[in-house]
């Protein structure tokens, strides 16, 4: 390895494959650049960022364990240390992944669609309306109270607003219609 001292205090080292690695003056900021272009920093602040210059990724480590990942389609992640992730897509839909199994996604339009551990999904659409999905059932949800339930049997129920009550069986035949 040669080591330089450049007159405003730097060191540079450089290994015999290529690799660089500058310290500044003060000692509180190093620089590696290595032989395949990646560059590893590490800041004043102690945050680490590693530049993959064949992926052109940005990995950027933070003291308190956070991690922050971005890539060349302006993809973001996150990683933080409680086991959370959340991803940023280049359309702006965020998706959150929780330790305990709970996933969220958030759309440009406004849709929400979260997923419990289990399975359970529930969507709120940007016109007000909601959907639920469990294993039994799914739900709809309107703005003006009208809800309609599928059964995983087929069977069909609607309750409207106007506190009718419509039942259909697997085929579609009314068994009920409550006004």
């Amino acid at each position: 390895k040669v080591e330089e001292v450049l007159t405003d205090g730097r060191r540079i080292i450089t290994f015999r494959n290529g690799t660089k690695k500058e310290i500044s003056a003060d000692k509180s900021m190093t620089t590696i650049t290595f032989f395949n272009g990646d560059v590893k920093k590490i800041t004043p602040d102690q945050r680490v960022i590693y530049y993959y210059a064949d992926a052109q990724t940005t990995h950027t480590t933070y003291p308190d364990g956070l991690e922050l990942l971005q890539f060349p389609n302006n993809q973001i992640e996150k990683h933080y240390p409680d086991g959370t992730q959340e991803i940023v897509f280049p359309d702006h839909t965020v998706k959150r992944f929780y330790s305990d199994g709970f996933k969220e996604t958030f759309f440009p339009d406004g849709t929400v669609v979260k997923v419990e551990k289990n399975g359970d999904k529930i969507v709120v659409f940007s016109n007000g309306q909601k959907e639920v999905h469990t294993a039994q059932f799914k739900r709809r949800e309107y703005p003006d109270g009208t809800v309609k339930t599928v059964y995983c049997n087929g069977r069909q129920e609607t309750k409207y607003s106007t506190g009718q009550v419509l039942i259909k069986d697997v085929e579609g035949n009314i068994i009920l219609d409550k006004k």
